[in-house]
């Protein structure tokens, strides 16, 4: 079976989602639908916003489907592309059993660790929050279980002490990509080997939430450098202060990590524009 021959559908969400697809294209492998999550409303105008990946599959000429749940509404169209793979990329919702067994080849997805460990919604994030020197890319066979499927591949890569949630995440998304493309062929002629994962081994990591940024600036130096490397971009790091008599939230924009110290460069104070910390200090 050729690349162009395989019937397969993606499911997937935000901007990851799609630079995934676009590796697959690339390579000869287009989906015969998509489907991602519903349209979402946001802005003062409560706008109602396509998802990345949906929006790319309209550029693409490709369907897309956006179930609110996977009910039989669903089940009943989802069945008539008669698809033989079903591949995963951050869809934001586990899928039924039914749904992942359906396919031919079953469903796989691309897990951003070395599974067992971090298992679950941030495993890059915890990756650079507890300072590992390594992490890499899991293809596994999807099973109902949050992330306890067989691995079909894996890729180990090591981890800058410097480098960022946004440096690690677009590495981690093109090797995903490309040791998919390298899977797929072996997946259509039935040659992978499962490996088993070791469930005793299995670390979890949950969703972020916003709250999850704030530090002491006094704090643990590594920790705090830690946080700021896994939380770049979104949520952010801050802290509060009190200036004037009132509380007030500092948002830390720009850090570096120097003979064991972390030093504050940027911050936005609460209600101001970006300063250096110095200056921030300075006039409080």
């Amino acid at each position: 079976m050729e690349s162009s021959q395989l019937k397969f559908a993606f499911w997937g969400t935000p901007l990851l989602s799609v630079e995934t697809l676009d590796i697959l294209a690339q390579h000869g492998y287009t989906p015969c639908v998509v489907i991602t999550a519903p349209d979402a409303k946001s802005g003062r105008g409560m706008r109602e916003n396509a998802s990345p990946v949906a929006e790319w599959a309209e550029e693409h000429g490709i369907p897309c489907l956006k179930p609110e749940k996977i009910d039989d509404e669903f089940r009943s169209q989802f069945s008539t592309y008669n698809i033989e793979l079903s591949i995963v990329v951050a869809y934001g919702k586990i899928l039924p059993k039914d749904i992942i067994s359906t396919p031919r080849f079953g469903t796989i997805n691309i897990h951003y660790s070395l599974l067992p460990k971090y298992r679950g919604a941030s495993p890059l994030e915890q990756a650079l929050l507890n300072g590992d020197a390594e992490t890499g890319v899991s293809i596994q066979q999807m099973e109902h279980r949050l992330d306890s499927g067989p691995l079909l591949a894996e890729f180990v890569t090591d981890i800058d002490p410097n480098e960022t949630k946004e440096s690690l995440r677009a590495r981690l998304t093109q090797i995903g990509g490309e040791t998919l493309v390298k899977l797929l062929p072996q997946i259509i002629e039935g040659t992978p080997r499962p490996k088993q994962q070791d469930d005793t081994q299995a670390s979890y990591c949950t969703k972020i939430e916003k709250s999850a940024g704030e530090i002491d600036p006094l704090g643990n130096a590594r920790e705090n450098w830690n946080k700021y490397r896994a939380f770049f971009g979104w949520p952010g790091i801050f802290f509060f202060t009190v200036k004037n008599g009132t509380r007030i939230r500092i948002k830390i924009t720009q850090a570096s990590f120097k003979e064991g110290q972390f030093i504050i460069e940027k911050v936005i104070p609460e209600g101001k524009k970006e300063i250096n910390y110095t200056d921030f200090i300075r006039n409080s």
